[in-house]
């Protein structure tokens, strides 16, 4: 199994709930799909590095490759040169979302980048384990209604966001039914 881990910069230690969900990946030996980013990107790939496991892949963007731990294997995804901000490692994202047989996300309730990875597993019929840090808690995003739910708690902010990200795929449109 294949299992797309991500979250924001923002957070940089994993914290000993997380720590205890990847030993499982672990000692499961299931591959480990992650970005070159700061923050959880790093912070899973040092886990993972202290452990000399051997099942990660990490994602880059135009092969350019900020954080790569325990040299690990690299996936280069092509993005055309006019893609800036956040839409460039956007596309990466999704690729490790397309690849992905699970995701697991650690979210704070704010990053952009995590809800996104987090709608992409389900416009692909992939389930999510969010671990949601505003209550230090697990939730599995197997659909929209769930993910709605898991926004509710956060602030308005977050919630227009939803609703922004959801309306550029069309696919998604008609999954949504937002508060």
């Amino acid at each position: 199994m294949k299992i797309f881990v991500a979250g924001p910069r923002a957070i940089t230690a994993l914290g000993k709930m997380v720590e205890d969900r990847l030993y499982n990946i672990y000692e499961k030996k299931h591959t480990i799909i992650v970005g070159d980013a700061n923050g959880i990107d790093k912070a899973v790939q040092m886990y993972f590095s202290t452990l000399a496991y051997p099942h990660v892949t990490v994602y880059s963007s135009n092969g350019k490759v900020r954080n790569n731990l325990g040299n690990w294997q690299v996936e280069s995804v092509s993005v055309a040169n006019n893609v800036k901000g956040f839409d460039f490692y956007a596309m990466k994202d999704k690729a490790m979302a397309d690849t992905a047989d699970y995701g697991f996300m650690i979210w704070n309730g704010e990053s952009k980048g995590t809800l996104n990875n987090i709608i992409n597993l389900l416009n692909n019929n992939k389930k999510s384990l969010v671990y949601f840090t505003p209550q230090n808690d697990f939730v599995c995003v197997d659909d929209f209604e769930k993910l709605n739910a898991l926004v509710n708690y956060c602030n308005d902010g977050t919630k227009s966001l939803l609703k922004k990200l959801c309306k550029a795929i069309p696919a998604m449109q008609l999954q949504m039914t937002l508060v």
